[in-house]
């Protein structure tokens, strides 16, 4: 990068951390470091909701899942609508009501101590590992930019992201996701305009994407029917997204602490109400243009040449070993078939390509799909820009990581410090030990992101695949909770053991597609509760939670 790219880059993320440690000075007590004293207005209420999703992972990863597979990954969000709602009629009114910190503490009220305990523990074990795979993301581009070795740059951004968040806490993530947001936004709207700016002056944005679906890519509705029958193991489609992306946004935002951590801190719970429904509102749009990006870079590359594999690390790695003749000729014929505008026969060299890299490495999951929008980025755009797009996904990172390790801190102190190891901690003492709980949850982040190089997918599939094995459960647990009086804890506790052991045997053996796992585990739940509680003989009405 050129050095007024470092400069943007340095100011924007040094002025996010002050900005972040000056409004949440005053934080020094549970309520206000974890809820940030119940003072947040809807809208940043809605900003901290979508600075939580919109990870670097989405920025980095989503335009090379377009470039790849087109745009039928939206469908991924067509539930999420109507999950707002649902959310916003049966969880926030107990959440609120409740006034709890954490969303576990609902179910020792309604079950008992230990189905809260594994709830929690579930929820702590998916979202640090996502979290792990979150600090990879940025560590990518560190290493890019300077040729460092990925694990030096995870210890580095770890490190960073640690004293962001331990600093100022919830309200420190909620302030800055406004700046964060607004940076984010204005650099993908910057980024698709220069895409379509560097394109032919003959080719405008129509064309654009008439030449994308000519190769497939302009795929926003597939029906997941292949030969007359629906394929269980199409990932995206518009099954699998209205009702596995149901039921996943439903788990997301209705039971993973670091979504509810975001809509407890509202002033009221109108407010609540107002930035989850205005969120299902604008994601769906927003993630398509995203997408869209990614699609306008495949464009842009029928008229560019690109790389024959994005990822340099790798291509220089597997030209030390005896691969490298077969890699040349292979880079030699991808080359010639460009010139030619053979562009079908190139993918398929590509493919072959990326087979040789896969044993040259010795990984048989190395995929170049997260390095396509950073290396585009790098290469193409303006001095200025470089670093403002390289901020714009750094700061998506930080919003998200932080507001993760918040709730994995606030679950770790409510649902078990203050619960089995120090009851009566003082205001300060539950200050300082959640910070250190933020602290060490950021360490075990490091050290997954260190076991995250070449996980094979995508980087936005792996942390959604991370949360479809833990997320139907997880909602389970909830659905019988708000639904099925008559069930006692007994009964669900069990009943989750067996289907989390279930859904994880479901996903080894590759037999439905993820988002069917959150069908699947929800259901699983439900259904052997009730046989369990019938069995047990303890069918009657149950009077463990009322809520005025």
């Amino acid at each position: 990068m050129s050095t007024i790219d470092w400069i943007i880059l340095i100011t924007a993320l040094c002025s996010i951390i002050i900005y972040g440690v000056y409004r949440s000075k005053h934080t020094k007590n549970l309520d206000g470091y974890f809820l940030s004293n119940n003072s947040m207005p809807w809208y940043l209420v809605l900003l901290s909701i979508m600075g939580t999703q919109a990870s670097a992972i989405t920025f980095l990863s989503a335009p090379g899942q377009a470039y790849t597979d087109g745009m039928r990954f939206v469908q991924y969000y067509f539930g999420l609508p109507i999950a707002m709602i649902l959310i916003c009629i049966f969880f926030v009114p107990v959440f609120r009501k409740l006034k709890v910190y954490t969303a576990y503490e609902f179910l020792e009220n309604r079950f008992d101590v230990k189905t809260r305990t594994l709830t929690s523990a579930l929820f702590l074990v998916s979202r640090g590992l996502s979290t792990g795979i979150s600090i990879y993301a940025p560590s990518i581009i560190l290493s890019s930019l300077l040729g460092w070795n990925i694990y030096y740059t995870n210890l580095v951004m770890g490190g960073l992201l640690i004293i962001y968040t331990m600093t100022g806490g919830a309200k420190a993530v909620a302030y800055t996701q406004q700046l964060q947001l607004i940076i984010i936004i204005a650099g993908m709207f910057l980024a698709g305009y220069m895409v379509v700016h560097l394109l032919p002056a003959d080719v405008g944005f129509m064309d654009a994407l008439k030449s994308a679906g000519g190769y497939g890519r302009m795929n926003v509705i597939t029906t997941g029917v292949k030969n007359g029958r629906f394929d269980w193991k199409d990932t995206y489609n518009i099954w699998s997204g209205v009702i596995g992306g149901l039921f996943l946004a439903l788990s997301y935002f209705g039971t993973d602490q670091s979504q509810v951590g975001r809509y407890l801190t509202a002033k009221s719970e109108k407010e609540s109400r107002i930035g989850l429904l205005v969120n299902g509102l604008v994601k769906v749009p927003m993630q398509f243009l995203i997408l869209l990006v990614g699609i306008l870079v495949f464009t842009f590359y029928q008229y560019h040449k690109p790389p024959v594999y994005f990822d340099d690390v790798q291509v220089a790695a597997a030209n030390k070993t005896v691969y490298k003749d077969s890699l040349h000729t292979l880079e030699l014929q991808y080359n010639q078939l460009l010139e030619q505008k053979n562009l079908t026969i190139a993918d398929t060299v590509r493919t072959q390509y990326r087979k040789v890299i896969r044993e040259a490495v010795a990984d048989k999951k190395a995929n170049d799909t997260n390095y396509i929008f950073l290396r585009f980025v790098i290469e193409n755009l303006p001095r200025g820009l470089v670093g403002l797009l390289i901020a714009m996904i750094f700061l998506a990172s930080w919003g998200s990581i932080a507001a993760a390790l918040n709730a994995l801190a606030s679950c770790t102190v409510v649902d078990f410090h203050k619960k089995f190891i120090n009851k009566n901690c003082t205001e300060q003492e539950d200050y300082k030990v959640s910070r250190w709980y933020t602290f060490a949850w950021g360490v075990f982040s490091i050290v997954v992101a260190m076991f995250a190089y070449n996980i094979g997918n995508s980087l936005i599939e792996t942390v959604n695949i991370l949360g479809s094995i833990f997320y139907g459960v997880i909602l389970g647990i909830f659905l019988v909770a708000f639904g099925m009086k008559y069930i006692k804890g007994n009964a669900v506790f069990i009943s989750a053991v067996i289907s989390q052991l279930l859904v994880i045997l479901v996903y080894f053996l590759n037999i439905v597609s993820f988002l069917w796992l959150n069908v699947i585990g929800a259901v699983l739940v439900i259904s052997i509760s009730l046989v369990i509680q019938f069995f047990t003989g303890y069918f009657q009405k149950s009077n463990s939670l009322v809520v005025k």
